[in-house]
């Protein structure tokens, strides 16, 4: 039973320490007496006996979880495609025409990320060019940009059977990369276009009604959660509430915000 106290000890801080990695803390002070200390002392002990007898100074070392990157400076775009490769981490491999990594400027001030690839984004390999990705367009240059000075992608890279709504384990692979993706470009505020992409990026349940019309933190970045296009298409008149997103997100960049949307 000692063994499994120190175990699930070991587990309890290992998530802290990636808490803490999550939120930009790269290191901590450290004590060898001490994590000699807790690694045979009883789990109520650990933290007590660790924060009395802190070194400072000495890096503590973080091993970086499968898929995440190791330093988001030292990452660009094409590093990370060339990771992904001909990716067969999930069943969705098997299915798919094309890859949709992302489509943009690597320096965008401005991110949109959607939930997968449809029909046919799966066979051009590009992110939003069906009937969707045309009105996200229109979007986009009512907001003042051009399509390629933004950057835009998916949370999945590859699309799923008949569009399904994606699986956990998908998720779970295909996300952190999407992550990295954002880490890489650094841009200013990020728009997560539906309720998939908005619950998977922000880690909520809420609707997306509940979760739009306001910014949240996203690794430190403000995320502004907003209907997707195709339900827009469904629903021309939402079109108002997400011009309303689409204009706090252009304050928060600095730029002028039309009176008149067509």
């Amino acid at each position: 039973m000692e063994h499994d106290g120190g175990r699930a000890t070991i587990a309890s801080l290992r998530r802290y320490l990636e808490e803490l990695r999550e939120t930009g803390v790269d290191g901590l002070p450290f004590a060898t007496e001490a994590l000699r200390t807790a690694a045979v002392s009883e789990s109520g002990e650990v933290l007590a006996t660790a924060c009395s007898t802190v070194i400072p100074s000495t890096p503590l070392p973080v091993v970086p979880e499968a898929g995440a990157a190791p330093d988001p400076v030292s990452e660009t775009l094409d590093a990370i495609r060339n990771e992904l490769g001909e990716c067969q981490r999930c069943q969705l491999g098997a299915s798919r025409t094309s890859l949709v990594y992302g489509v943009g400027s690597p320096r965008a001030r401005l991110v949109f990320v959607g939930e997968a690839p449809g029909r046919d984004e799966d066979l051009r390999g590009e992110p939003f060019v069906g009937e969707a990705g045309q009105l996200l367009t229109k979007i986009i240059q009512a907001m003042g940009y051009a399509r390629d000075e933004v950057y835009i992608c998916n949370v999945l890279k590859c699309r799923p059977p008949g569009n399904r709504n994606p699986h956990p384990e998908e998720i779970e692979q295909c996300a952190p990369f999407m992550l990295r993706q954002v880490k890489a470009i650094g841009p200013v505020v990020v728009v997560a276009l539906g309720t998939f992409a908005a619950q998977t990026l922000l880690g909520s349940k809420e609707p997306i009604s509940k979760l739009r019309g306001r910014f949240h933190d996203y690794h430190g970045i403000p995320l502004m959660p907003t209907f997707h296009p195709s339900f827009l298409l469904r629903n021309p008149a939402m079109k108002r509430e997400v011009w309303e997103d689409m204009k706090q997100v252009m304050k928060k960049l600095g730029k002028d915000v039309p009176s008149i949307k067509e």
